[in-house]
């Protein structure tokens, strides 16, 4: 008799499978730090997808030196405000917040998002900056500026932290504190060419049942009862005398936080007439100011807010800059 060989369905990796707590993606980890202090992350908002020609520049492939076409996510990139230094210490085997210092040039619609402190925990920079050496991380408080764009219809900034990585702790320090108060553009933080991790929360799709939510087959004509074919067969064996947490059931799909790996900068911009297709992008419209060109596809919908940091396990030891001959414009409407 055929051995019986089932894998079961659905991956139990994302478990629980709940919406994110919030719509800002939460980086936990970030690249292990290069010889010079740099700030390691940025942000923009999702515009959507297209596609060009470029050189095919991976070593060894079968269409090397050819032209090929590749699939692409444009991201509008407004410049990100810095409005704040953090900085941590050790604590009981992890970090703990151990003071930070505002800046005094804060965009107006700052105060829509958070109640910017008054009291500023920690000092001032100075203060921060004569006990650097006992400190562990340095993290940048950034926010966007959706007031930007016109394919976002909010104002209110998106807050979150990105580290500074690199060189010594004063070295960090000394990079933190020129950029706070400032805003800083994507071409200052990533260069054509460089290899990124792209964090987003992925689109809702609401409360669905098994079959679609786990990949669970349909049962068999026989197998269901009153024509329900979509149930599970069992919720599992009589001991344990409850029902598992691994068992497919209905709840809700979508809206995950999920990062994709080792994407790439395919080019930088300035002018995004240069790379808006006829009447717009769908759900997003025109995308006027800078943008990056991100390779293969991103996670969530259009107008979603997606995070960038530097590679955290790159495949290629350095980074290369693409020759790209053509960006498609043609219309993205269907017709």
């Amino acid at each position: 008799m055929a051995t019986i060989h089932r894998p079961r369905r659905g991956s139990l990796a994302f478990s629980p499978r709940k919406r994110a707590k919030s719509q800002v993606p939460r980086t936990r980890y970030w690249a292990a730090g290069e010889e010079k202090a740099r700030m390691d992350g940025f942000a923009g908002y999702k515009a959507g997808m297209t596609h060009l020609i470029m050189i095919d520049d991976k070593p060894n492939s079968l269409t090397g030196g050819m032209e090929i076409s590749v699939p692409v996510t444009i991201l509008e990139t407004p410049p990100l405000g810095i409005a704040a230094l953090r900085v941590y210490e050790k604590h009981n085997g992890g970090l703990r917040a151990a003071g930070e210092a505002w800046s005094e040039k804060l965009d107006p619609y700052l105060a829509r998002s958070i109640t910017v402190p008054k009291n500023k925990r920690g000092g001032s920079l100075d203060e921060i900056g004569s006990r650097i050496d006992d400190m562990e991380e340095l993290r940048l408080i950034a926010y966007t500026n959706p007031k930007l764009l016109t394919g976002v219809p909010k104002k209110n900034p998106d807050l979150m932290e990105i580290q500074v990585n690199g060189g010594s702790l004063q070295e960090q320090f000394d990079v933190a504190r020129s950029l706070i108060g400032s805003q800083v553009p994507i071409s200052s933080v990533f260069g054509v060419g460089s290899i990124i991790d792209v964090s987003a929360i992925t689109t809702g799709k609401g409360t669905q049942g098994a079959v679609k939510r786990w990949g669970i087959q349909l049962q068999k004509r026989k197998h269901s009862r009153g024509g329900k074919r979509r149930h599970i067969g069992n919720l599992g064996p009589w001991h344990p005398h409850h029902v598992r947490w691994t068992v497919p059931q209905m709840g809700q799909m979508g809206y995950h936080q999920r990062t994709e790996y080792n994407k790439r900068i395919l080019a930088i911009g300035s002018d995004g007439g240069e790379i808006t297709p006829e009447g717009g992008f769908p759900g997003y419209g025109i995308v006027r100011g800078e943008y990056a060109i991100v390779s293969g596809s991103v996670p969530g919908p259009s107008k979603r807010l997606v995070r960038i940091r530097n590679a955290v396990r790159p495949k290629d030891a350095e980074a290369k800059t693409p020759q790209v001959l053509y960006v498609s414009k043609e219309s993205k409407q269907g017709l």
